[in-house]
């Protein structure tokens, strides 16, 4: 009966020591684990660094039920991700979940796995009590009208939600344009009194013809007119990360191009909904808005 009993304890502990090899926590004092901004708000995107206390050949993570590639900076011994938070993502603490695949010696392929808690606040957005106009196909569409706007739906829907694995995009996003901003996310607007709705992009004040340049590496994903977006482009900058420009007057790429940082790729103006010239910017983050300002102000590597 003890021969019996003991073989059970043996075999008991080579499956707990199965189990727990097979993603390994680790002591939260043996990985560093940092955000940027410092204060997290919904609509706002984030930049995760992680070092984890041994070498790893590959890191994932789980935020807000997405998955997050990370990428390695020898550099600074890290790995990195850029990650986000939607509009409607309520103030609170979420957790970040972290799978590794170790490198060196013979524990290289076992999994690892680290979590951590990050605050969430509520931003701060304006509320536009004003009344904006445009002409009324935009507010009251006739059946032709409805039919490009579901035309216009149905592509976005198979657009922008698209995540590609590789990342294209390298250091800072910068502005597409050297100008005043007119209109800043998260804002409430309203339309001839009767269509309210909130602004998921950033206005730069320009008359038509300004060149607009990519804010960062990318491949052309879009390039083609739509109802309320007028000439738009979407760069596609790899792992679901894209950037929106809208109302253009002129097409500089066309879909399928490669674009650098500064690259340009349209001339502004007025079309779509429009109450007149300007640069409508936007950013999605696997299908969540994102706000193209805090975006910019990143320090990324």
């Amino acid at each position: 009966m003890n021969r019996l009993l003991a073989t059970l304890a043996f075999a008991l502990l080579v499956l707990t020591w199965i189990s727990l090899s097979a993603a390994a926590p680790a002591s939260a004092a043996s990985w560093t684990v940092r955000a940027q901004p410092a204060r997290l708000v919904n609509g706002g995107p984030v930049l995760f660094q992680v070092k984890p206390p041994e070498r790893l050949q590959a890191l994932t993570g789980t935020w807000l039920g997405h998955e997050v590639p990370f990428t390695f900076d020898a550099a600074s011994k890290t790995w990195f991700a850029l990650a986000g938070l939607s509009l409607e993502t309520v103030p609170g603490t979420y957790t970040l979940e972290l799978t590794g695949e170790t490198q060196a010696g013979k524990a290289a392929g076992n999994k690892v796995a680290f979590t951590r808690k990050f605050a969430v606040a509520r931003g701060k957005y304006p509320k536009i009590q004003g009344k904006l106009s445009v002409e009324g196909k935009f507010t009251e569409p006739d059946p032709e009208q409805q039919k490009q706007i579901a035309e216009g739906v149905q592509i976005k829907k198979d657009y922008l939600d698209r995540v590609t694995p590789e990342r294209e995009w390298s250091g800072q996003f910068a502005a597409p344009a050297d100008a005043e901003i007119s209109d800043v996310f998260g804002a409430q607007r309203v339309f001839n009194g009767k269509t309210q709705s909130t602004h998921l992009g950033l206005d730069f004040r320009v008359p038509t013809g300004t060149p607009v340049t990519a804010m960062n590496d990318g491949t052309v994903l879009l390039a083609r007119p739509l109802y309320f977006e007028g000439n738009f482009v979407v760069l596609d900058h790899g792992q679901g990360l894209l950037t929106l420009y809208l109302h253009l007057s002129e097409f500089k790429v066309k879909e399928g191009d490669p674009v650098k940082r500064g690259q340009v790729i349209g001339l502004s103006g007025g079309t779509g909904r429009a109450t007149g010239p300007h640069l409508h910017v936007a950013v999605r983050w696997q299908g969540t808005a994102l706000d193209p300002a805090a975006l910019i102000r990143l320090r990324l590597p």
